[in-house]
């Protein structure tokens, strides 16, 4: 009998209200997701939860059978973000997902995992990670099932692997703020432009494709990345953990279709076909199969539903 895949629930990536953020978790705290990534990861200004309140969200969700790690920002610029990043990876309670490597040197001789912002790209960086501490690592959003398999086979023991499933791809950050620039707003002055998209801001080429969406300094794939389809694909590589990453509205949905395709109650068409209702612009899984990233496969839930 094969290993069961866990679902995890990525960092919300995007600024909501924060009556929007304690309400989502008290949901999440009911759904069938095993693992909760915690914090902000993108923008240290979106600050209406402290460090104090992540914390409490943690007890909370562990105190309903997760399993919480706290995530950490994928860039630094200034000596708060470090004295946070500090605090984070301090802490005695919980594993961190390190998202620079900052971070990881801070984590050195602690169980952590690596995020997909890390990049590893080979065996050897796999390798040194777990030897500092890694035990789980998140597949970067770019590679393709095959630079998996390579990975897979070399992959050290006692270290898990992770590969990002749903949600919009984050496929760059900045030390500029394109939200505020959208608005002609300097960074230091964005008058929290990013509440006003709680899925991100999509943009169009001129002739009206739909392409990127602007995450204040996180720039993303305008479509929805969606692997429901090759979850048994995974479950042959041996992938331990599949993510998903929230969006504003349906994300109870959107985890309890995974759910019930992980546990064999719903196929994996009929599972992706579902899913392509609730995205805000479409499907992609290009980069999986090592294809430009905003492509979709043939057999992809757009034909499904036939557009």
């Amino acid at each position: 009998m094969s290993k069961m895949i866990r679902l995890s629930l990525g960092p919300i990536l995007y600024f909501w209200p924060r009556e929007q953020v304690l309400s989502f978790y008290e949901q999440v705290a009911e759904s069938p997701v095993d693992i909760v990534y915690l914090g902000e990861t993108v923008c240290s200004k979106r600050n209406l939860l402290r460090t104090d309140d992540w914390l409490e969200i943690a007890a909370r969700l562990r105190g309903a059978g997760k399993e919480v790690v706290l995530s950490t920002l994928a860039l630094l610029e200034a000596e708060s973000e470090l004295k946070r990043l500090r605090r984070i990876c301090a802490n005695e309670g919980y594993w961190v997902e390190a998202n620079d490597m900052g971070a990881v040197q801070l984590l050195q001789g602690r169980p952590f995992v690596a995020g997909h912002s890390i990049n590893i790209y080979n065996v050897k960086s796999l390798s040194l990670l777990a030897e500092v501490g890694m035990r789980r690592w998140v597949l970067p959003l770019e590679l393709s099932e095959r630079a998996l398999t390579d990975l897979q086979d070399g992959r050290p023991q006692g270290v898990e692997t992770e590969v990002f499933v749903y949600g919009r791809l984050p496929l760059a950050y900045s030390a500029r703020c394109f939200t505020a620039r959208a608005h002609h707003l300097p960074k230091d002055d964005c008058q929290y432009r990013c509440l006003d998209y709680p899925d991100g801001l999509t943009l169009a080429t001129q002739d009206g494709a739909r392409f990127l969406a602007l995450n204040g300094i996180q720039t993303q794939s305008s479509q929805t990345c969606n692997l429901l389809g090759q979850l048994n694909v995974m479950r042959r590589l041996g992938v331990d953990v599949v993510r998903i990453s929230p969006q504003s509205a349906n994300n109870h949905r959107v985890v309890e279709i995974f759910r019930r395709c992980i546990d064999g109650e719903l196929g994996l068409d009929a599972g992706s076909e579902e899913l392509a209702r609730l995205m805000p612009v479409g499907p992609c899984d290009g980069y999986w199969h090592g294809e430009a990233g905003m492509k979709q496969t043939a057999d992809s839930a757009r034909e499904l539903l036939g557009s």
